[in-house]
């Protein structure tokens, strides 16, 4: 009987070949776009989830206040944190400090090399997380100072096939360190990435028996791991640690009138719901991630809405045979048997084709979402799972309706020709299309605005010239003690050159966050409770001139003023925290700046150090004439290439033996709105399938609903209707659709886009716009979906129209 019902259900989806087509690819596009959404949320979920300790594992957050007021959130707080909580704590089994740093240059016989991904780690970093060790010995890599472990690509290419274990490299061609370890690559779903792991030991040697890390409460800068004894309540844990920090550190947050909060986070959360200062990588979204879901979900009824449709729509040309069916004693189940059948062999051809389509659109979808996904998900049983469940709900949700519809005809009715198409049946149809084209524009709202936002924040001036300034990273390898000179010296030769206006140097680069960040600052002579907290950037002398900041008082720094070496530059935000209405009234105040004295000689303008995503903040500019920093070269116009060659000769003169990396200041600028441009193209690329699937659909419901009214046409036409207005008549109840469709999800899409816009700190405006242009989009496209049937109904003989039964 099974082999019946598929024989007959084959027989069916070839002799109706365009509803098939329809049901068939709209299925498949349906699934393809869960299937991808699927492995990218799976991947971003992921993150984390390989460590064997993982569900015991938690970073110690640092929520910073002045004055009772939330002022910064940290991912990297105070040292003493982790050290302490370890000693005071009897829930807590081990602890790891981890510290991002800056790329080192290593070298080993002729071979040189620059790492990026560096970290300093206390010794149980092998022993809390499971990155597997290759060579050497996990529980001791990292127990001795002036020692390394290295990523196993990065001992390859350093070694090649000798045994890493034991040789001496020089970092940065100052100091000999032993290779006590190699680990395997760190997989690509793990908030942390290194190649180079210095041990903690080294970092506490460099800084001196004078400042020891592990009792600094108001030294920023490390990530601290704690993990947690079997049965731990964290909330628990976490209640008890205000009173320890007060009784260790209560004095000196007290004399800087600031205080410290630590927090628990699980280690699976840091991916998609942390975003604090300094934090090991930029981390994903996790309200992106389920919105995507979300968008899948909605791409896979669309198809299954389509599927309902076009079956119930067709039951009419189906009446008669199944009031023979019936009449000749087939049972209702076995109907349904049938119809079912139906519905897991459409679903069937449709999963095959889906795989087929995402097998070839990956590296497309790879690229659009910065993503690096690969088929290996085919490999996973929990996928196979997931699509088999897909797919028997997918079936079962189509088929089921439709069967029971087709199904409940009476033979006797049937078989006189009494059925015809029920409202109810009609309103139902109705609905799901509205329903189809409200998800739709929903969709195309969501995606107009993120292309907006982002158009918005490219456009708006940042107060700062970043045009035609090339950035070259800072020296790795250098010598300090001659590095004033050689400083002097590059940008004096670099002047020299007729495509070179300005050049500075700055610790950080507008588009970049400074992660210097100064808490206690006050007026002298002011209460030391009076301190509050600024983000300071070191500047030279050309910072304001090559970068071309607004002064709104006072002046730029000078070398003709001798007393600049202890001068500031507030910008306006600055001046307000430190109580000032006017920037002209802060100019010639002093002020304390962790025990020095500082004069303030210029006040600039606000301006967007980082990205519109972020407000503005008190930012101090300290001038710095040695700043170990990055070097912003401004250019004229015109060659770029021959200035370019000639900076990097220079460069490799007076810095031999560092790479010269640079950028356009622009680019790397943008970066920072990289993020929403790809989550963009991603939601475009979904709500392109999804209207295209809608589309299907109404080709499909089009394709019949002008076939019934075939005679209905040509009696129109032979009393006097015109091509036109037959026309016409056919596009209004579609246009009345998609109008419906428009009130349903408007007021949706404007409720989703005002919250997503919130976390934003400059924002465009919600324009009418944004809704009117989806609606008109789709209702051409729409439009154009049904033109084709409509014109060959209206444009045909009425002598046929009127023949046809």
């Amino acid at each position: 009987m099974l082999r019946n019902y598929f024989k007959i259900a084959w027989r069916n989806v070839v002799r109706n070949k365009t509803f098939s087509a329809i049901n068939i690819l709209g299925l498949a596009l349906g699934i393809a776009a869960c299937v991808l959404i699927l492995q990218y949320v799976s991947f971003e979920l992921s993150y984390d989830d390989f460590h064997e300790k993982g569900d015991r594992i938690y970073r110690v957050r640092q929520d910073r206040y002045n004055e009772g007021k939330l002022s910064t959130q940290w991912a990297a707080g105070a040292h003493a944190a982790g050290s302490s909580f370890k000693a005071a704590f009897g829930e807590v089994e081990d602890y790891v400090k981890v510290i991002t740093r800056s790329p080192v240059v290593v070298d080993y016989g002729e071979k040189s090399l620059k790492v990026e991904k560096v970290y300093v780690a206390s010794e149980s970093f092998f022993r809390i997380f499971s990155y597997p060790m290759v060579a050497g010995n996990p529980a001791t890599a990292l127990s001795e100072p002036n020692t390394v472990a290295l990523s196993e690509s990065i001992a390859r290419k350093l070694f090649g096939s000798e045994n890493p274990i034991g040789k001496t490299i020089q970092q940065n061609r100052k100091k000999a360190v032993k290779v006590t370890g190699v680990f395997k690559d760190f997989p690509a779903n793990s908030h942390l990435k290194a190649d180079y792991v210095i041990p903690y030991l080294t970092f506490k040697n460099d800084v001196g028996p004078d400042n020891n890390p592990d009792n600094a409460w108001q030294w920023d800068g490390a990530m601290s791991y704690l993990l947690l004894r079997p049965g731990t309540d964290p909330k628990a844990l976490e209640a008890k640690f205000p009173a320890l920090v007060d009784k260790l550190a209560g004095e000196e947050h007290r004399k800087y009138r600031s205080a410290a909060i630590y927090l628990l986070q699980p280690l699976k959360d840091i991916h998609l719901y942390s975003h604090l200062m300094m934090e090991a990588e930029p981390n994903g979204d996790g309200n992106t991630v389920y919105l995507l879901l979300s968008i899948a979900f909605f791409i896979v009824v669309i198809a299954w809405v389509n599927y309902i449709n076009l079956a119930t729509a067709r039951a009419i040309n189906r009446a008669k045979e199944v009031g023979v069916r019936k009449a000749v004693g087939s049972l209702r189940t076995q109907l349904i048997s049938q119809f079912m059948t139906e519905s897991v062999l459409l679903n069937g051809l449709a999963v095959g084709l889906a795989l087929v389509a995402v097998a070839v659109g990956l590296p497309t979808f790879n690229e659009l979402s910065g993503q690096q996904l690969t088929l290996s998900l085919f490999l996973n049983k929990t996928f196979w799972l997931a699509l088999v469940a897909l797919f028997g709900v997918g079936a079962f949700l189509s088929g089921l309706y439709p069967a029971f519809v087709l199904s409940s005809f009476r033979p006797v009715a049937v078989l006189k020709g009494k059925v015809s198409a029920s409202r109810q049946g009609t309103a139902l149809r109705k609905g799901l299309v509205v329903f189809q084209f409200a998800a739709s524009l929903f969709l195309l709202v969501g995606t107009l605005a993120v292309f907006r936002q982002i158009q918005f924040m490219r456009q708006q001036s940042l107060g700062i010239d970043i045009d035609q300034i090339l950035v070259v990273n800072p020296p790795i390898v250098r010598n300090d003690s001659t590095y004033m000179r050689q400083l002097a010296a590059f940008k004096d030769e670099l002047l020299r050159q007729p495509g070179i206006r300005q050049i500075a140097a700055s610790s950080v680069v507008p588009g970049q966050a400074s992660d210097w960040n100064a808490g206690g600052i006050r007026l002298k002579g002011m209460d030391e409770s009076k301190g509050k907290q600024y983000r300071v950037i070191g500047v030279d002398y050309d910072f304001l001139k090559t970068f071309d900041l607004k002064l709104l008082a006072g002046r730029n720094f000078a070398k003709s003023f001798g007393s600049d070496p202890k001068a500031v530059i507030f910008n306006k935000m600055a001046v307000q925290q430190l109580g000032f209405d006017q920037p002209a009234q802060a100019i010639g105040k002093q002020i304390d700046f962790w025990g020095e004295t500082f004069t303030i000689v210029g006040v600039t303008d606000n301006f967007h150090q980082q990205s519109l995503r972020d407000a503005y903040e008190p930012l101090i500019l300290r001038l710095m004439p040695d700043v170990r920093g990055f070097f912003s070269v401004k250019l004229a116009a015109g060659q770029y290439t021959r200035t370019i060659a000639s900076i990097r000769d220079e460069w490799n003169q007076f810095f031999p033996g560092n790479p010269f990396e640079y950028a356009f200041l622009d680019e790397r600028f943008n970066e920072q709105y990289r993020a929403d441009q790809r989550f963009g193209q991603v939601f475009g690329l979904f709500t392109a399938m999804a209207i295209l699937v809608a589309c299907l659909g109404l080709f499909g419901l089009a394709t019949f609903t002008t076939a019934q009214r075939t005679k209905e046409i040509g009696v129109r036409k032979v009393l006097g209707a015109s091509v036109a207005e037959i026309v016409q008549m056919l596009y209004r109840e579609f246009a009345l659709l998609v109008l419906i469709a428009f009130v349903v999800a408007t007021p949706l899409a404007w409720y989703a886009v005002h919250q997503w816009l919130q976390s934003y700190a400059f924002r465009a405006d919600l324009h009418w716009a944004l809704f009117v242009v989806p609606f008109v989009l789709v209702l051409f496209i729409a439009l154009l979906t049904v033109s084709f049937q409509s014109m060959k109904a209206a444009l045909m003989n009425p002598v046929n129209s009127l023949r046809t039964e």
